[in-house]
């Protein structure tokens, strides 16, 4: 069963609902236009299905529950009295009571204490907005993490590690919600590719992250000894049971790991500890205006960008690439033998369905009139082979494909740094676009791009016959349909050959 849940989300604007006519309701309705050249792309949906739909999500929507904490945490908003800290003695009580309830081991100590009272004095403001995104992301967790029975609480650990941002990286390459690394991201199926990095997927992350989670703790059979394994390794954490004496107990053995591990599970009982108690803090984060469960995936049948589908389902970039991270590029690939799939806020999801080959096509066609060619394709494990050319040196071919001087060396049994002008180097690259290659037809479209931009600087333009705002725009730099609209106070796309446009303030 698939539970959706929607909190302040309306399917359709007051205007659509009201062209929707009980009668006939296998027609179809218009849910908006685009322009492209002088052809009108015409965006419908069945009015039978959005009427269901408006129905079905107006029923969820409407929750008394969901008005009472939106008022509550409007008057804790205005009223709140931060709590900077929290008395020793409170804390004790409150650990315990935490102990007793979940499977980790909550005991008081100065280094929770001193982590705790960090974060309610320095960080309540990251704390809530943390907790506000917590509201879209921990339904997805804890639905994974109950179908491999792992305790639902361990969903605070994607706060330590990435402060809930699926495109985190660290310094040493730990991508993703779950800041996986390369090679453990590939033992547990994330692929990495130039379009795509499976370890940024919220989904497809959290499903490795419960599958490797549950590896530490069959290990280890501690869940606080699994948490310093899924940071440090669990050979680190071995070492550490041997020189503590046979210690395993995380506190006992906490000054023999790594650094880094010694804070680790700290920060996570402290963060558990926030939430847990975030109303006796009077720490009161927004409400999202959307949740992971109001959103729906579709299989894509052919390559597409993420600004194509934006614009024609009327969403914004931003929030598109926010529900779909994992496409580095903004691409989403086509391979025949994978699917790929494309997330989007359930009201739009029947809008792309009743319209899919329109949007293909509008797809295809701004792909073949864009100036650059799309990045080449290929697996993180994939090879280049490339050609040393005057000037080069091993630092520049690194920076290039996003490598270092060492991989380099390392791949082609290099003992120095010297070069030949024409000698073949193998490289695996980590920089799509460093993978394109020139041709006659990219010089081609650079001098187009050239003539273009010799036009760029006009201030006004004539409307011809077979122009539209589309078309126009594409002929000027960072000129957008909606600038002319705006420049020339237009309330619809019709143009008259003969018009003259504003196109540039001055």
């Amino acid at each position: 069963m698939r539970y959706i849940m929607i909190l302040g989300f309306c399917l359709l604007t007051a205007s659509h609902q009201a062209q929707i006519n009980p009668e006939n309701e296998l027609s179809k309705q218009e849910f908006h236009e685009i322009i492209q050249d002088s052809v009108k792309i015409v965006f419908e949906d069945y009015k039978k299905t959005i009427r269901l739909d408006s129905v079905w999500q107006q029923a969820l929507s409407s929750s008394d529950l969901f008005e009472q904490i939106h008022d509550d945490v409007t008057q804790k908003d205005l009223e709140r009295v931060s709590i900077k800290s929290v008395e020793t003695e409170v804390l004790k009580e409150r650990l315990k009571r935490l102990n007793e309830k979940m499977p980790f081991h909550i005991e008081y100590n100065p280094s929770l204490e001193s982590v705790i009272n960090y974060y309610l004095s320095r960080g309540q403001v990251s704390t809530e907005r943390l907790m506000s995104l917590s509201r879209f992301y921990f339904p997805l967790f804890e639905r994974t993490f109950d179908k491999y029975d792992i305790p639902l609480e361990m969903k605070y650990l994607a706060l330590v590690e990435s402060a809930l941002n699926p495109r985190a990286k660290s310094r040493v390459g730990a991508t993703g919600l779950w800041q996986f690394m390369y090679t453990t991201g590939k033992m547990y199926d994330l692929d990495v590719s130039s379009y795509v990095d499976e370890r940024m997927d919220p989904v497809a992350s959290t499903e490795a992250a419960a599958k490797y989670l549950k590896k530490l703790y069959t290990m280890f059979d501690d869940w606080d000894l699994a948490l310093a394994a899924y940071n440090s390794g669990p050979g680190n954490v071995s070492k550490a049971i041997r020189r503590s004496g046979g210690e395993i107990n995380y506190w006992k053995l906490r000054r023999h790991l790594p650094r880094e591990t010694a804070g680790y599970v700290p920060s996570f009982q402290a963060m558990m500890y926030l939430f847990e108690y975030a109303d006796e803090h009077n720490l009161a984060p927004n409400e999202p205006s959307h949740v992971f469960y109001a959103t729906d995936t579709i299989h894509t049948k052919k390559l597409i960008k993420l600004e194509h589908v934006a614009t024609a389902t009327d969403l914004d970039l931003e929030y598109l690439k926010f529900l779909n991270p994992s496409y580095k590029l903004g691409i989403i690939p086509y391979e025949k033998n994978k699917k790929y799939y494309l997330r989007l806020p359930y009201h739009a999801v029947g809008l792309f369905v009743a319209n899919e080959n329109k949007i293909y096509n509008y797809a295809e066609a701004q792909i073949a009139e864009q100036e650059e060619p799309l990045p080449k394709y290929y697996k993180a494990d994939d090879k280049v082979r490339y050609r040393v050319k005057s000037g080069d040196y091993l630092g520049k071919i690194a920076s290039k494909f996003g490598v270092y001087t060492s991989q380099i060396k390392r791949w082609n049994n290099l003992r120095s740094d010297r070069l030949k002008i024409g000698q073949r180097l193998i490289i695996y690259p980590k920089k799509p676009t460093a993978v394109v290659e020139s041709s006659p037809q990219k010089e081609k479209k650079k001098q187009k791009s050239q003539k273009k931009k010799t036009s760029s600087n006009k201030s006004t333009y004539i409307v011809k016959n077979g122009d539209s705002l589309w078309s126009i725009s594409r002929k000027f730099q960072d000129v957008t349909i909606e600038d002319i609209k705006k420049l020339n106070h237009l309330n619809s796309n019709r143009l008259k050959p003969g018009m003259t446009l504003q196109i540039r303030k001055g």
